[in-house]
């Protein structure tokens, strides 16, 4: 895929939703409550999770409820084609990560892509993982059937649900583009047509009977009976790589969180094939003994120190990250305070580092995202927060026939070419290279961070790579800068991923005099927007669960 048509793909994704900081035509969607809240991006989901609460079901039931209404209700990025990880906080005992990535065929190797090819075909299509992940998380958490958590989607899709304007839109973008299929386009077009508008309701017969499926048969419906013929009828039909013994030989993984303690808090996150677990830590790590708070947070000292965090860290998980299930990746020593430390003492204070000079190690070439997180909490606090992706918006804009639902282009997230590492973004290193049954390197970065054993923050986010800086920038907003959490989760953000080697910043108007003085530092500054990250807080004193749905897009949060 060409750097232009990808910048072209973000275009579209920030337009389905983020469109700044702070909009002022989208009041701030809160909610309270001690019960139980949920917060998501889709409004029919949210409510699905609630009645789930409500109906005497625990977080991981209501959160399973969410992701599969989200597969209807928010077919960008919602699925049962795609994957994803899901970090539980149970009320006692060790959170723990359910890792539903998807995984590379058997067929497939690590030069299988050649410049020719794009992320819009079916050899981009990764084994799914979500049901299986799903499923996994319900058996052990769960306490209600597993039918009575599939049945509110099958509804949805069976009846229809009625559009907002972002959704309609969002459709019409979708079925007018080039990436969407003859079946993509019969299926999410209006007559076949992208004339959808706010109001309208949508109706899926054919996922709803392949949701049925899952509700009666459990998991196997999906990875070995007739839906699975289906899906590989359609991976026959463009030259796909995924069998029927690629579906039937998936595993979820159920792995410890990633932790590490920032001022006294415990931050837990995904472990890899996850980058975001780590390079989270990593971050929070560097930053500790650095007191922002003192400086301000929109000091040019403070955002130069975050984006030199940012942009070591990102260089680190170029250098090392992987399936640790393929390669050795020493999580250990990342996530160490002593290496953090370390690594930040070659901060300059007053000068920005070329990111160049961080990859001496790493030969670089001559110059030549959609995702949805939900958060659940309830009255035990057990709480669960979820990011699940089918890469692109659309994934790879192919619905399997017969059987309603898009499929992923997750193989875009290895290293197509290897040892390719460019100054654009493209790596090329060892760790993300293409294998059979290895999973792809992934930014996701849902994130718990609990106090004594008591969970207090709830967050995570869409973005591609942007997803694992906004995580870092909402937690040090809560946890080092004591803003509450409307006011953290609206603040603008800022990103720098080693290369290329500038900074993104959603502040530059309102923060003009600090860019100035980063900008005197020798940092590249410009203007973006950044995904959403819809979050969930407890307030210490009451136990009240505040939800704050992000303004840069349509969502909602509900609590009792």
């Amino acid at each position: 895929m060409t750097r232009g048509l990808a910048v072209a793909v973000l275009a579209i994704l920030i337009a389905l939703g983020t469109t700044s900081a702070q909009r002022p035509d989208r009041p701030p969607t809160d909610a309270t409550g001690t019960k139980g809240t949920v917060v998501a991006v889709s409004p029919p989901a949210v409510d699905v999770g609630v009645a789930v609460l409500k109906g005497g079901g625990n977080a991981v039931d209501a959160a399973v409820a969410v992701a599969f209404a989200e597969a209807v209700t928010y077919p960008a990025a919602g699925n049962i084609g795609g994957g994803g990880f899901m970090v539980v906080h149970p009320p006692k005992g060790s959170p723990v990560v359910f890792d539903y990535r998807e995984m590379a065929p058997k067929a497939s190797h690590p030069k299988m892509f050649t410049k020719d090819d794009t992320w819009f075909m079916h050899k981009a299509v990764g084994v799914p993982g979500t049901v299986r992940g799903l499923a996994l998380a319900h058996k052990k958490f769960g306490s209600k059937p597993w039918k009575d958590l599939v049945l509110p989607a099958v509804e949805l899709a069976e009846k229809g649900f009625v559009l907002d304007d972002a959704i309609a839109r969002s459709l019409n973008d979708f079925v007018k583009g080039k990436g969407a299929s003859k079946e993509a386009v019969r299926v999410f077009g209006k007559d076949g047509k992208p004339d959808w508008k706010g109001g309208d309701r949508l109706v899926q017969p054919d996922l709803a009977v392949t949701l049925r499926r899952i509700a009666d048969g459990g998991p196997d419906a999906f990875y070995t009976g007739p839906v699975a013929d289906l899906f590989v009828a359609e991976m026959k039909s463009g030259n796909g790589l995924i069998t029927k013994d690629d579906l039937a030989a998936y595993e979820a993984k159920e792995r410890p969180a990633i932790h590490t303690t920032y001022r006294g808090y415990d931050v837990y996150g995904a472990p890899p094939v996850s980058s975001g677990g780590v390079t989270l830590a990593l971050m929070l790590n560097m930053l500790e003994p650095m007191d922002l708070k003192a400086k301000g947070r929109w000091s040019p000292q403070t955002l130069h120190l975050l984006i030199e965090t940012m942009r070591r860290a990102y260089a680190e998980r170029a250098r090392y990250l992987g399936d640790a299930d393929f390669v050795a990746v020493p999580v250990a020593k990342l996530t160490s305070k002593d290496f953090a430390r370390e690594l930040a003492k070659t901060i300059d204070p007053d000068k920005a580092t070329k990111s160049e000079e961080l990859a001496k190690d790493i030969p670089l070439a001559k110059e030549g995202d959609s995702t949805t997180h939900f958060g659940v909490i309830d009255g035990s606090g057990l709480a669960v927060s979820n990011t699940y992706t089918l890469e692109n918006s659309y994934g790879s804009g192919l619905v399997v026939r017969g059987a309603g639902f898009l499929l992923n282009n997750e193989m875009a997230d290895f290293n197509w070419f290897p040892g390719v590492t460019d100054r654009t973004g493209r790596i090329g290193t060892e760790p993300n290279q293409i294998a059979p049954g290895k999973r792809m390197l992934s930014s996701m970065t849902p994130t718990i961070v609990a106090k004594d054993g008591q969970v207090r923050l709830v967050t995570g986010s869409p973005g591609g790579r942007t997803i694992i800086n906004t995580a870092l920038q909402v937690v040090l907003n809560v946890v080092e800068f004591d803003m509450p959490l409307r006011e953290a989760v609206d603040a603008p953000r800022l990103h720098m991923q080693w290369f290329p080697d500038q900074v993104r910043f959603e502040g530059v108007a309102a923060h003009a005099e600090a860019v100035k003085r980063l900008e005197a530092m020798g940092h590249k500054v410009t203007s973006h927007r950044q995904g959403d990250a819809h979050s969930i807080a407890v307030d210490p004193k009451t136990g009240t669960f505040v939800g704050a749905a992000d303004r840069r897009i349509l969502g909602k949060a509900a609590g009792y």
